[in-house]
């Protein structure tokens, strides 16, 4: 599978994207850090789908990791 993160400089100079989107990752901490869900951020970014999934997977791990120590 590849990274869902992407570092194109031929896309937004070089800002960290969700690969094949022109959608900064800075994005969606935005939209977590203002209360938003990530159903609403992909509500807004519908493109971010597939990447946002794998996301989802991540955060469920690092929340597992936490409860565990």
């Amino acid at each position: 599978m590849e990274h869902p993160i992407q570092r194109d400089p031929e896309v937004l100079g070089g800002t960290p994207t969700f690969r094949g989107t022109r959608v900064p990752v800075r994005t969606l901490f935005e939209f977590l850090e203002a209360g938003d869900t990530l159903a609403d951020f992909l509500v807004d970014f519908p493109s971010v789908q597939e990447s946002a999934e794998v996301l989802e997977l991540a955060s469920k791990r690092v929340l597992d990791d936490e409860t565990v120590a």
